[in-house]
């Protein structure tokens, strides 16, 4: 018997604290496109996604709510699931980490590494995020607060949370042994990581600097897994989190059938949906999933997933979505006024996979009315309506094909393999760019052929000809766009009279439409236009009603003190040390694309300064005599190993990036203020 080709694709487990916004689902909709994209390609495909429920910040908001965790947590996960129905995900599982078999298999993983000496027990010191679930070196604060000793008592995480002082006995992973190995790993998978620059930010952030040893217990928390060989200490995120990918499918279980997935007909064959073939996440847990990830598997003894994808953030108005800042956006509103598929194109369309995208109310009602109902519902609506109109509703397969019928046909072809390849890579945003093109491009054949006047001058032949490839075109149109809007395809097909339903209906090549057969009578457009400031005006008031539903009010006292540190005080400036240095040389940090390595003469120092503007100054030997201001009392920092005594400062705008660059009138050494 022959191997069924296997896809197995996840979203992160999203941690159930809150609320899901388009961000979530963005991944959320990526994953589903692509299973449903690989299963109309044949694949036996399995597709995971769940929550991430245990954890201190989870005990808080119950306790909040006055309510048990895990009544909290049951409470959250319906609402996820409720969501995800609603932009129809096709998950295969939905898993839970409260789940018991979840428990008992993360219970196992957890002695076996210990077992083998991969996990020690010893005594953690340091700051802890509730709200990232992370624990923090000093020097990896944003900020840190003093007393008038100068004693640290406290900081900032650097995305912004406040961190707290923990010292507690903690079981630790021996990461450490593990670092050249997985450096070795990334050398000889290129594509392990995508994009590229998530890896260069790994090695040379993280492993590079020496890759310190991880806390994987709490003492000081009750909710979560606990340890059975020392049940004070609970499993901290990572290892719980992490495992949900192979305990999904049974790992650890009695039952792993979709671990290993044997064939009854032959024994000796058999297909695993382990390893996964691409774990989706987004950019701000890359880190977890491609440092302690692997790293965890190869102590397991166990192959690594084929790909981990770190997406960008879905940016409003090039700002980061903040609930405190009252800019998030939630898909419930969107798919309630404006249709599932819509969001789903938006999303996908719009933003470049990998990358940071900018959502916006002005962008979204342009996209939907030009996209949308312009472009594509356009073509449907004029497409039926001639085929009603010049063929009693009537499609036949043509003769013959002339000149502008074989080029409308090459194109569709051509646009079917960019499209497989595509997708095939992730890139949604590009394939659909593929299939807008043609769409288009079935525009103006419209124009081209003037079928108008072909009816006016008679020429039946001719016509019929023009209104099949149309039909033809919509039809393959349709099934390509089915993996990402999971709705028009359907309305499409029925309006040309065919069924979306009937597999033999969608071969991907131009010709295949299943002739003879009628069209609906009264063709409706599924993509009315939108009145613009109508419907801009109806988001940015979602967006402000969330804030005002949703706030508590401290939660709004929160947002107004996180506003006031935006502001600082004449004091606060005062402590920022701004001195004019010249460069006396500079050169490549070796081993990163990034940094420059300066000596800097200050007058009556020198200080080694550290800047990732190499990118920015190709030609940086012609910095050397330049007058460039630097902040000189900042606590001295390495980065890949070497010390940093200071910063440059540069202005931004844009991708234009300047070093602050000072006239020969200021002397060295001299302070600004």
């Amino acid at each position: 018997m022959a191997d069924k080709k296997t896809f197995y694709i996840t979203t992160p487990i999203y941690y159930p604290s809150g609320r899901l916004t388009i961000g979530n689902a963005y991944t959320t909709i990526a994953a589903d496109s692509m299973a449903r994209y690989k299963r109309s390609q044949g694949y036996d495909t399995f597709f995971l996604t769940g929550t991430d429920e245990h954890g201190l910040k989870i005990e808080q908001k119950a306790e909040k709510a006055g309510i048990k965790p895990q009544e909290y947590v049951d409470n959250m996960a319906k609402q996820y699931k409720e969501l995800w129905k609603k932009l129809d995900i096709s998950y295969d599982k939905f898993i839970r980490t409260t789940d018991a078999d979840h428990v008992k298999s993360v219970q196992k993983i957890f002695e076996k590494l210990l077992k083998q000496g991969d996990i020690y027990l010893g005594e953690y010191t340091g700051w802890y995020s509730v709200e990232d679930e992370e624990y923090f070196t000093e020097s990896q604060l944003k900020e840190v607060f003093k007393d008038d000793n100068g004693k640290v008592i406290g900081g900032i995480a650097p995305s912004g949370h406040k961190v707290q002082l923990v010292k507690e006995p903690s079981y630790f992973f021996r990461m450490s042994k593990y670092a050249d190995r997985l450096l070795k790993y990334y050398k000889e998978n290129p594509d392990f990581i995508l994009p590229h620059s998530r890896e260069k930010e790994m090695v040379n952030n993280f492993i590079k600097p020496g890759l310190e040893d991880l806390s994987v217990t709490r003492t000081t928390i009750d909710w979560g897994i606990p340890v059975p060989s020392d049940p004070k200490h609970v499993v901290y995120v990572w290892i719980d989190a992490l495992s949900n990918y192979i305990t999904a499918l049974g790992y650890g279980s009695d039952d792993d059938s979709l671990f290993k997935k044997f064939w009854p007909a032959d024994d000796s064959l058999f297909k695993k949906f382990w390893p996964a073939d691409v774990h989706l996440v987004g950019k701000e847990i890359v880190r977890f999933h491609t440092i302690y990830w692997p790293i965890m598997l190869m102590a397991l003894d166990l192959p690594l997933p084929k790909q981990i994808f770190g997406h960008g953030w879905v940016l409003i108005y090039k700002d980061k979505m903040s609930k405190s800042k009252g800019n998030a956006v939630y898909p419930e509103s969107i798919v309630d006024r404006f249709g599932l598929d819509a969001l789903r194109y938006y999303l996908m369309r719009a933003i470049p996979f990998g990358s940071d995208g900018s959502f916006s109310p002005e962008d979204f009602v342009e996209r939907v009315n030009f996209d949308l109902a312009n472009d594509l519902g356009n073509l449907l609506n004029r497409t039926v309506s001639m085929i009603n109109q010049y063929q009693a509703g009537l499609v036949t397969k043509p003769a013959s094909q002339d000149d502008l019928g074989s080029d409308l046909a090459k194109a569709a072809n051509e646009t079917v393999v960019e499209y497989q390849k595509q997708m095939d890579a992730l890139h949604f945003s590009q394939a659909l760019d593929a299939i807008w093109k043609f769409v288009g491009r079935a525009n103006k054949y419209i124009d081209e052929t003037t079928p108008w006047v072909l009816n006016k001058e008679g020429k039946t032949e001719e016509l019929a000809r023009v209104m099949a490839n149309l039909a033809e075109s919509l039809r393959l149109i349709a099934i390509m766009i089915s993996p990402i809007m999971t709705e028009s395809p359907a309305k499409i097909f029925t309006q040309l009279g065919l069924n979306f339903e009937d597999e033999t209906q969608k071969a991907l090549e131009f010709g295949a439409f299943a002739w003879n057969i009628k069209v609906t009578e009264k063709p409706t457009p599924i993509f009315p236009r939108r009145k613009k400031d109508e419907e801009v005006a109806y988001i940015k008031e979602e967006m402000a009603k969330a804030v005002s539903k949703k706030q508590t009010r401290s939660e709004k006292k929160a947002a107004e003190m996180e506003e006031e540190k935006n502001y600082i005080s004449i004091d606060d400036f005062d402590k920022v040390q701004i001195k004019v240095g010249q460069v006396v040389s500079v050169e490549a940090v070796e081993g990163s694309s990034k940094l420059l390595k300066f000596q800097m003469d200050f007058g009556d120092e020198k200080r080694q300064i550290l800047s990732g503007m190499h990118k920015f100054y190709p030609n940086f030997e012609e910095l050397v005599g330049k007058k460039i201001l630097a902040v000189t009392n900042l606590k001295p920092r390495k980065m890949m190993g070497i010390e940093s005594q200071g910063m440059l400062l540069s202005s931004e705008k844009g991708k234009k990036v300047k070093l602050a660059i000072v006239g020969d009138e200021h002397d060295l050494g001299a302070l600004l203020g």
